[in-house]
């Protein structure tokens, strides 16, 4: 094992939105409150001693939850997740940021857009990040036909680029649903090959997944599979594991003192 390697766990912290993509409607109270509860089923996991993680926080949900987002402030890094996850203007790459870090007392130095989506380098560069997490550089049918991008990070037009991991050669994503999907043991094989041949690993998934989503019949079952308790287990397993082979660091800290070329 080598203590040079870097794990790089980050959590999307956000309104629960997804039923309104597949046609069931989903109030914007009921949003924070589903997102909240998986939050908050997922406190003891944030509170290991070896785990340290990136938050990537709507400012919406900030304002909504902010002693909440203080407290995991204090140890771990926010990063903004614009200012609402339904909607985005590119002011709000700005005014996120601003109130993240009222909230925080911390400068915020990451962005992920949500679902991934494109922005220009330039405007989140002008805003006053440092890096950007918004690139899943594989091809998923209907989401992401990313191939054509690097796999490790790389500089843009003055911003840095932190694409989430995917394996070499194959580029098979590693994100929320390969988990949630693939049997374990095949899913922290290829996290591990990943590991080992970048030196680090960029994981990402989201607080909701770990609420109760029985009550909504319009989701596909590959979305919301596997019961909150044994999702749980199974994350706290991956964690184990993973350090055995690496130490867990956050992004801002691995993007000033971590890439390696």
């Amino acid at each position: 094992m080598s203590r040079d390697r870097k794990i790089l766990l980050s959590f999307d912290v956000e309104e629960f939105d997804l039923p309104l993509e597949y046609g069931q409607a989903i109030c914007i109270e009921k949003q924070l409150q589903v997102g909240y509860e998986g939050l908050l089923e997922l406190m003891p996991l944030l509170q290991l001693p070896y785990v340290k993680t990136t938050l990537f926080t709507t400012a919406f949900f900030a304002f909504s939850y902010p002693e909440t987002v203080r407290e995991l402030a204090s140890d771990h890094e926010i990063a903004s997740h614009a200012f609402y996850h339904s909607t985005f203007c590119e002011q709000d790459l700005r005014t996120s940021k601003e109130v993240l870090e009222k909230i925080t007392g911390q400068q915020v130095y990451g962005l992920r857009m949500p679902r991934m989506t494109r922005v220009r380098p330039d405007a989140v560069r002008n805003a006053g990040y440092k890096y950007n997490s918004s690139i899943n550089p594989t091809w998923i049918p209907g989401r992401y036909n990313n191939i054509k991008f690097p796999r490790k990070p790389f500089e843009e037009q003055g911003i840095l680029q932190i694409p989430v991991s995917v394996t070499p050669h194959l580029r098979i994503p590693l994100f929320w649903l390969a988990f949630k999907n693939l049997p374990y043991k095949l899913f922290l094989r290829l996290a591990l090959y990943t590991l080992r041949k970048d030196d680090y690993l960029l994981l990402y998934f989201h607080p909701w997944e770990w609420a109760d989503l029985s009550a909504y019949a319009a989701l596909p079952d590959y979305l919301k599979s596997g019961s909150k308790q044994l999702l749980y287990a199974k994350i706290k397993r991956l964690l184990c594991d993973l350090s055995n082979e690496g130490d867990f660091c956050t992004i801002k800290k691995f993007s000033i003192t971590g890439i390696k070329q």
